[in-house]
């Protein structure tokens, strides 16, 4: 494999393609990946396959310049990237099938009967699929008549909705946010930014526009990748909701001085989103799960979590190495 061509490979898959021109590009990786996970699923062993999906984020070794080998190298740390990538989403759409099942609809189209749309898109959404802030005192009655909750996820997850915001988080993250610059990265749609800019926080809403196939982004999501967002912005507080598990742009929060708070939505199953390895890995901020924030993240089914992170105090020592007084 030539660098050039390991390199813009490398760009492709930064920009988080869909499975499908995952397994169309790499089939081979793709018929090793579901093999693995054929064969952990049949056993039924949950932990085990947590600890494949580990297995598979640990970098490879990394390519020496003037190795004998180096193509070889590059080749096989592609490939378990690749393979990594797709055992992860393959993961979250068999989270997807287990739901569809669960909710009675393992033949057919998946959908709400009437009523139960009818409620749903009164409680969740303004228009068709434009989310908006939701009521929890009409939620909390309602959403108890639906009983198809568990069809929700499934039907509106192909369309890059991963949970929905209560109007009470919105203030709550309004609060945290204050009057310090923020930045939205992986915003997709931009509805997380547009709710808190109707709050009258100032925050900038970005994305890699990786996903244009099923979002629809709007002009003022920018497209920028996390990197170069937060090199540009140098924002205070970052947000990201439901970042993709394993990613490689969250460590570039943690390495961004001028950023003195990270608010992560996802899940409290780590497997279903974001960098663990390097949430556990810096050591800049302190992190803590918010309890409260996540009962405010819908539906409840979801069992969705908050995370913040804050970053440490300087020490006397480390004031004294930067300058500051």
């Amino acid at each position: 494999m030539k660098q050039e061509s390991y390199a813009i490979t490398l760009e492709w898959l930064k920009t988080n393609p869909p499975l499908d021109e995952l397994c169309s590009r790499f089939p081979v990786e793709w018929t090793m990946v579901q093999k693995d996970i054929s064969a952990i699923v049949e056993r039924g062993v949950a932990e085990e396959l947590k600890a494949y999906l580990e297995r598979l984020s640990v970098p490879a070794a990394s390519v020496q310049p003037y190795s004998r080998n180096r193509q070889r190298v590059m080749a096989a740390a592609l490939s378990q990237f690749v393979r990594s990538r797709m055992a992860h989403e393959s993961v979250k759409k068999l989270c997807l099938s287990t739901l569809a099942a669960d909710a009675g609809a393992t033949k057919g189209k998946l959908r709400f009967n009437l009523l139960n749309g009818y409620i749903a898109q009164k409680l969740l959404f303004s228009r068709a699929l434009e989310r908006k802030p939701v009521s929890l005192f009409w939620f909390r009655r309602f959403w108890p008549l639906v009983w198809q909750k568990k069809r929700l996820m499934p039907l509106v997850q192909p369309r890059g909705i991963y949970c929905f915001y209560s109007g009470a988080l919105i203030e709550a993250l309004a609060a945290m946010i204050s009057s310090r610059s923020c930045l939205e990265i992986g915003a997709g749609d931009g509805t997380l930014t547009r709710f808190l800019k109707h709050r009258g926080v100032q925050l900038t809403a970005t994305d890699s526009h990786g996903w244009n196939t099923v979002v629809e982004y709007p002009q003022w999501v920018i497209k920028l990748d996390a990197r170069e967002a937060l090199a540009t912005y140098a924002p205070e507080v970052v947000i990201c909701s439901w970042p993709p598990s394993q990613n490689d742009f969250e460590r570039a929060v943690f390495d961004t001085p001028s950023v003195q708070m990270y608010i992560v939505i996802g899940s409290r199953h780590q497997i279903a989103f974001g960098n663990w390895r390097h949430y556990r890995l810096q050591s800049a901020f302190d992190l803590q799960e918010d309890k409260k924030l996540g009962t405010l993240v819908l539906p409840p089914e979801l069992e969705s979590a908050v995370y913040v992170f804050r970053r440490k105090p300087l020490t006397l020592g480390q004031r004294g190495r930067c300058g500051c007084g």
